[in-house]
């Protein structure tokens, strides 16, 4: 068999019958199994193959892929499948127990008793199943409904196939619509763009054009709206103006306006669309994201509206933490912390080196004193971890604070925590707050026991959060709250160019890029591959050789993941430097990429199911430690590949301390590290930054872009590219507007 044909080229096709299933995912379909081809020759063949089982053949299509430890694979990208049709195939398939509730004994009586018949009577009339000696009609009616179920999901794999769709895309639809799948997607096939589904709407749109629904149906339309809708919450924006939506909705699928806007009045009387007038717009939401900004509101005015006065006494304690720590606080941090004695809601802003963090470790231990519990948290697990170290106490992620897991039913987040079940606090300290979207500051308000105090701390010229909203920059401009503006650099930052330049920067002004030293360097490398030379060079060999820096505790950043200074190639070439294949060195291929042990890796989605340990192993005094175990990898967090285990395919990533492990089906969930985006390191803080600047998409050469980039280096920050492009992103001071209701919604009444 010629397999360098499927290598590196156009997909090929495969056909055989399925011999073994080495491996399973019930959960994804992903699977490993022992196909015998035509010729007679037994290969492995891996893919989305849901049930497949023993007996069953199989026409696939995919390319050649080599394992490092398994060898010729054959990776699957579609399959068309059938049962067996002989007598000796369906025993051989009910015997390896493809359908629960038969094995190898009771295939033997049916296939006895029905010969090549015995699929097709399982299915259709499995009355007489129980006419078997040894199978009742209770459970003839299981087996039949279990089979019934694998051939749904069949079924609907075998028309999405048939219309270029992915087998990926039919497992979560049959999750979430079991046997009635297909029936559903005949009558409205603009499900698979839903946000649970996850398909793109132009799949969904041909697939309904192809099944005969007209181009001006009441499903296209509304559907169309919707994916308007959550298109733009993907931007940053909770609500859009009814005006620009249904001109952006008759521009996608070339509808006449009048149509469209009779669709979005009809969506709004049902509910799925909330659209009112704020900020002097009609605006048009999501109906998650309208009831998240309206809690919002609501409690953050109840809040700033509480009297929580515990300021007795503030200044002496503040004279004693001043004894204690051996501190002197700045009038405008002592200030800081009698408003955080009196108010419910305070925010606290600032740039680097302003003093938040003194700020926060002050007030937490007023809060202690004054008898209140408090509970630390940050958005994402480096913050929250800099956070703990920072202040000597238990800090964590929001998602971990309130307890999130996933419901299968609805596939989105849930917390535990929550008006029903409340945190057991009497304050929350919120850190890094630019980085917090609506919804999840939504949850975190709705978990705040009464009378809960919220601190708010962040830097409000850093990049808005991901998800949608602009929450921290809302409810400084919208006056709500006490706010406390940081601008004084204290003395023992005020000597790195670091902390000066970021300053500069801030206020649009150009640092020196000719004076070097201090924490802050500007190599000039117009030419794009000098460029990238420079940054692998700089990693690899100059920073740890002269500098002491080792490779681990520096991080390249980059505002795009395209061209060669973006975090596809850039992620290419430092791991070639930094981890190339070796001889006896475990690694593993997944598409284009390779993992490799010692790689840094990140987590680009939440993930609520993949299982982590902790602990186990001995302390430095020789005792074992505590092992703690969880669950949950979240978007952003970043790890270390620490093994790779050939013989149960599973490899083992260090989350700071958590372990946890990935199998195959898995691996798109993670993504190399070595570089990223500035965007992706928000939150973080590291020992050595070095910073690309060269060319990109003018809406990321921004100066809040190169600002948050500047702000992410702790010791040692170096800039390399062209100094033409490091002062065109000081000048773009765009800042993309986001529809958001809050701000309004906070200053009414």
């Amino acid at each position: 068999m010629d397999r360098s044909a499927g290598r590196g080229a156009d997909p090929i096709e495969l056909a055989g019958t399925v011999r073994a299933v080495v491996y399973q995912s019930e959960e994804s379909g992903y699977t490993v199994l022992k196909l015998e081809t035509q010729d007679g020759e037994s290969v492995t063949a891996v893919g989305c193959l849901p049930y497949a089982a023993v007996g069953e053949r199989l026409r696939l299509t995919g390319v050649w892929t080599k394992h490092a430890q398994h060898g010729e694979q054959f990776k699957a990208e579609t399959a068309q499948r059938d049962f067996p049709r002989d007598a000796d195939s369906i025993y051989a398939y009910l015997a390896s127990r493809a359908v629960s509730g038969i094995g190898p004994a009771t295939a033997l009586l049916i296939v006895t008793a029905f010969g090549d018949r015995a699929l097709d009577v399982l299915e259709n009339e499995p009355e007489r199943l129980s006419q078997v000696r040894g199978i009742s009609a209770k459970k003839a009616r299981e087996m039949s409904e279990n089979f019934k179920k694998q051939t749904a999901l069949r079924r609907l794999m075998e028309f999405l196939y048939a219309e270029g769709i992915s087998p990926q895309l039919a497992m979560r639809i049959y999750r979430f619509y079991g046997d009635s799948s297909l029936n559903i997607l005949h009558s409205n096939p603009y499900i698979l763009a839903q946000d649970h589904i996850g398909g793109a709407f132009s799949e969904a749109d041909q697939l309904a054009l192809n099944l005969g629904f007209e181009s001006d149906c009441t499903e296209r339309i509304e559907a169309a709206l919707g994916f308007e809708l959550r298109h733009n919450a993907g931007n940053g924006h909770c609500f859009i103006p009814g005006d620009k939506l249904i001109a952006a909705t008759a521009q996608l699928i070339g509808a006449e306006r009048e149509t469209v806007e009779e669709a979005l009045d009809a969506l709004s009387e049902d509910g799925d669309i909330v659209c009112e007038t704020i900020a002097g717009v009609r605006g048009c939401y999501l109906r998650r994201l309208y009831e998240a900004e309206t809690a919002c509101a609501g409690r953050l005015k109840a809040l700033a509206a509480e009297d929580g006065d515990i300021s007795k006494n503030a200044d002496k304690l503040i004279d004693s933490l001043e004894s204690e720590l051996g501190i002197r606080y700045a009038a405008i941090q002592r200030e800081t912390i009698r408003l955080a004695a009196k108010k419910s809601l305070l925010v606290i802003t600032g740039g680097p080196g302003t003093g938040k963090t003194t700020c926060i470790r002050a007030i937490a231990a007023l809060f202690e004193r004054a008898g209140l519990e408090i509970a630390l948290t940050a958005p994402t697990g480096r913050a929250a971890k800099r956070m703990a170290e920072l202040t000597g106490r238990e800090a964590q992620t929001i998602h971990r604070l309130l307890e999130a897991g996933y419901s299968p039913e609805t596939d989105e987040t849930v917390f535990q925590r929550d008006a029903e079940e409340p945190l057991k606090c009497g304050a929350v300290i919120l850190d890094e707050c630019s980085m917090v979207d609506i919804t999840l500051m939504a949850a975190l308000l709705d978990a705040m026991p009464e009378h809960c105090r919220l601190v708010m701390v962040g830097d409000a010229d850093q990049l808005p959060s991901v998800g949608p909203g602009n929450v921290f920059a809302d409810i400084i401009r919208s006056g709500v709250a006490e706010t406390v503006r940081l601008t004084e650099i204290f003395r023992q930052t005020a000597a790195s160019r670091i902390v000066t330049s970021a300053h500069s920067i801030n206020r649009g002004e150009y640092p020196d890029l000719k004076e070097n030293g201090e924490g802050f360097f500007f190599m000039r490398r117009t030419d794009i591959n000098r460029a990238v030379d420079t940054i692998v060079e700089l990693v690899s060999k100059r920073l740890p050789e002269n500098m002491g820096i080792p490779a681990s505790d520096i991080q390249v950043l980059t505002p795009t993941r395209r061209y060669e200074t973006g975090t596809y190639n850039l992620n290419l070439r430092l791991q070639a430097a930094l981890k190339p294949s070796a001889v006896g060195k475990k690694e593993w291929k997944f598409g284009d990429f390779t993992f490799r042990e010692g790689d840094r890796v990140m987590q680009i989605r939440n993930n609520y199911d993949i299982m982590w340990k902790k602990g186990g192993g001995p302390t430095d005094k020789g005792s074992p430690q505590p092992e703690e175990s969880g669950q949950g990898v979240f978007n952003g967090d970043i790890g270390k590949i620490v093994s790779i285990d050939d013989l149960e395919d599973i490899i083992y990533v260090d989350f700071d301390d958590r372990v946890a492990a990935y199998s195959a089906d898995m691996l798109s969930e993670l993504e190399h590290a070595w570089a990223m985006t500035v965007h992706k390191s928000q939150g973080s803080e590291f020992r050595a930054v070095v910073l690309s600047v060269s060319k990109g998409a003018g809406v990321l050469l921004t100066r809040s872009v190169l600002y948050t980039a500047v702000t992410r280096a702790k010791e040692l920050l170096v800039a390399v590219g062209d100094e033409r492009v490091f002062g065109a992103m000081i000048d773009n001071y765009r800042q993309v507007r986001r529809y958001s209701g809050l701000r309004a919604r906070l200053a009414d009444g």
